[in-house]
């Protein structure tokens, strides 16, 4: 079952996955590490000639003479810095006496069945009969570093996970300034590049690039993975689809700074980079101290953009997320912060709270303003007790209550934050993240917490669970809505300070981990700003994350279609909202707004008590229509049908289960066009010997006719309408 192969006389590494093969290979006298293929499976293992290492400039030991000619464009595995190599490389350090250069060589290697943890880091998982190891052990003998270059491969997915680890085995303290997590060097040809990029309220776009020469990248310095830039990227053949042409998918499982880099060099080679961002970062290694890098996860399909989606879908699903929750129906929850912001207090919320349940709502969430004097956001982040005054009989009556209706109860926090206005910041001011003599940065009105410090973290999470066990409170919004700046610890001295970054990312993770280990059965979602860190670090820890604070059904389209790209529907926190939509104004149906919301969670966000009766009437139907539909959202196989953020018309998803016998279609209409006949959909992913049943109007299809010739979608009278369309295999 091993997909994991070492061929001795050929000194070749091969890792198989269903569809595709990874090969690396061991040079030379100095055992240089160097990538050979990556792409469609293939049983040949003989394609050591692919370095070149038989033409000029040779090898050092047959041409030393021209050592960094063959170093600037030998394929490295995972390139060092400062001895000939000028493409971007992966690790650098700074020794005691200054000097940044580096140089890796093979030294030993283990293959293991299953799958190591990365200490105090997110990352896949897996037993022993579902995925194999590699480490390759190398040295630097000069500096006396260890790196080890783990990687992993699942039998049942065409995946390979890669990490770094780094120790010191010198006397004297190294400093790394970077470490990568990987590096994958490629021919070009013609290849484009696919990132996701946003901003606030417009997360996760899809943007396509072609490769030119010199480095293009995205990349974060905000603390956060952010909402501008992702971490991930593909590099894609120019016939890219979503069922056809050539595609290499790399993700990052890291919520802090990230650079993910290609660069098209000089000889027509592209080499793609991924890990924590070099700037600000410096990492002391003391002897025998171990570093460990983030894992990336890397897909390979021949079988276009839809491929390396499902593949991702299926192991974030099976092999990342952990929990309760991970394959469960997740309750339909109503949030009030759209419905009454700060304005809210007991009964307010219990008559919100009465009206949700009647129409079969399960979760009341209490979001944002229920501690300290938080009457608006500029104070009270920090004082997570809860004000009775506006909670009034307390916490523990309000959820008695809500539980009496037959809902469970969630609650928001903003752990990470605190207020200058707030009892905490006026007892510890060097709490706060900030540069000693100079004014910290503000935003929102607020300040991070030091995150780096064991104590900061202890307090914070005693509030908190203190919070928890005082009531009956099944669901945590974790929110964080400020990037990070003026990066200073009272806790590092000037030799560590390079290290706050990532440390303050330890943290979270610390703090989160924590949480579902002492309340097992708690429903966790993360949040930042709304999607400012939707990563698979954060998903880790919570089975799902609010998507984006936008909410209009419209915008949303192109916000879930590119996280969706990697992330399976049921991670993405989705919601119906309140009309005209709080973001931007624009009024769409109650009915659309919910078909949109179904490819999520589902929810919603507005005020039960105020909206007309034609809407509150359409809520029964729409839990009956979430519940009948959920397992197969959450667990389908996804397919993009149509890209409203392509043709700017019309939008088009559908989920098919695994076993082929049912399907769920969901068509929005964005706008209408005038003189135009129905509209041909070509569904994706059916069994083409199996027969279909249309459960609305009871016409059969086989699968063969709805993929190939496909199916008629009748014209939609307005703007912002949509349909479902459920398919049954009939027997």
């Amino acid at each position: 079952m091993m997909g994991i192969k070492y061929y001795e006389d050929e000194r070749i590494f091969k890792l198989d996955t269903p569809k595709s093969t990874y090969m690396i290979g061991i040079v030379d006298d100095e055992q240089f590490v160097g990538h050979i293929y990556y792409g469609k499976r293939i049983e040949d293992y003989h394609l050591g000639y692919l370095m070149r290492t038989e033409e000029a400039p040779y090898v050092p030991s047959k041409n030393n003479r021209d050592r960094t000619s063959f170093l600037d464009c030998f394929p490295m595995e995972y390139p060092a810095h400062g001895l000939g190599d000028y493409r971007e490389d992966c690790l650098m350090v700074k020794t005691p006496e200054g000097y940044t250069a580096c140089g890796l060589n093979y030294v030993s290697h283990q293959i293991f069945e299953g799958k190591k943890p990365l200490e105090g880091l997110p990352a896949t998982y897996g037993k022993e009969d579902e995925c194999s190891t590699l480490e390759l052990v190398c040295m630097d003998q000069s500096l006396k570093l260890e790196v080890t270059l783990v990687y992993s491969i699942f039998e049942k997915l065409d995946v390979i996970t890669r990490s770094v680890r780094v120790r010191n085995l010198n006397d004297a303290p190294i400093t790394l300034t970077k470490v990568y997590s990987a590096c994958l060097d490629v021919e070009n040809k013609d290849y484009e590049m696919i990132t996701l990029h946003g901003s606030w309220a417009r997360e996760r776009h899809i943007q396509k690039r072609v490769i030119g020469h010199g480095k293009q990248s995205v990349s974060s310095l905000r603390g956060e993975s952010s909402h501008q830039d992702h971490p991930f990227m593909a590099i894609a053949s120019p016939d890219i689809k979503e069922n056809q042409g050539e595609i290499y998918g790399l993700s990052f499982i890291y919520s802090g700074n990230f650079m993910a880099q290609t660069e098209l060099d000089q000889f027509n080679t592209v080499r793609a980079v991924m890990g924590i961002h070099s700037t600000d970062f410096a990492w002391v290694l003391e002897k025998e101290e171990v570093f460990t890098a983030p894992e990336v996860i890397m897909v390979y399909s021949s079988e276009g953009m839809g491929h390396m989606t499902r593949t991702y879908h299926d192991l974030f699903r099976n092999h990342l997320i952990r929990g309760k929750y991970t394959h469960k129906k997740r309750p339909i929850l109503i949030n009030n912060w759209e419905a009454t912001y700060f304005d809210f207090n007991t009964d307010k919320l219990l008559d919100i709270a009465r009206e949700a349940s009647k129409l079969g709502i399960e979760m009341l969430v209490m979001d944002d303003g229920w501690f300290g004097s938080r009457s608006s956001d500029n104070c009270a982040l920090g004082d997570w007790q809860v004000n009775e005054e506006k909670i009034k009989g307390g916490l523990k009556y309000l959820v008695d209550e809500v539980n009496k209706l037959g809902m469970q109860f969630g609650i928001w926090f903003e752990p990470e934050m605190i207020s200058p206005d707030s009892d905490l910041y006026r007892a510890h001011p060097d709490w706060a993240i900030q540069i000693p003599n100079r004014t910290p940065s503000l935003c929102r009105n607020q300040y991070v917490l030091d995150l780096s410090r064991k104590e900061i973290r202890d307090y914070v999470y005693d509030m908190m669970s203190k919070v928890l066990r005082s009531a009956n409170i099944t669901y945590v919004k974790w929110d964080m809505n400020r990037q990070i700046s003026d990066m200073g610890s009272f806790y590092l001295d000037k030799e560590h300070q390079g290290e706050l970054y990532h440390r303050y990312v330890l943290g979270v993770y610390d703090l989160q981990e924590r949480l579902i280990r002492d309340f097992p059965d708690l429903l966790l979602e993360n949040c930042s700003g709304g999607g400012a860190r939707f990563d698979p670090g954060m998903l880790y820890y919570s089975p799902q994350i609010w998507c984006s604070d936008d909410t209009d059904a419209v915008e949303r389209l192109k916000i879930q279609e590119g996280t969706a790209m990697i992330y399976p529907l049921s991670s993405m926190g989705a919601h119906v909202s309140d009309c005209p939509n709080h973001t931007v104004g624009r009024v769409t149906s109650f009915e659309t707004r919910g078909y949109v919301a179904l490819a999520g969670t589902f929810g919603y966000e507005l005020d039960v008590t105020r909206i007309s009766e034609e809407d509150r009437n359409m809520i029964p139907d729409q839990v009956e229509m979430y519940h009948k539909y959920n397992d197969l959202v959450r667990e389908g196989d996804y397919y993009r049908i149509a890209s409203y953020s392509e043709n700017h018309t019309h939008d088009a998803w559908q989920v098919v289960s695994k076993d082929k016998k049912e399907a769920l279609l969901t068509y929005i209409q964005v706008l209408a066009e005038p003189n135009y006949h129905s509209r041909r959909i070509y569904l994706k992913g059916l069994d083409i010997h199996t027969f279909y049943e249309v459960e609305e109007t009871k016409k059969v299809y086989s699968g063969e006719a709805l993929m190939y010739a496909g199916i008629n979608i009748e014209r939609i009278f307005g703007d912002f309408k949509g349909k479902l369309i459920h398919l049954i295999a009939k027997a």
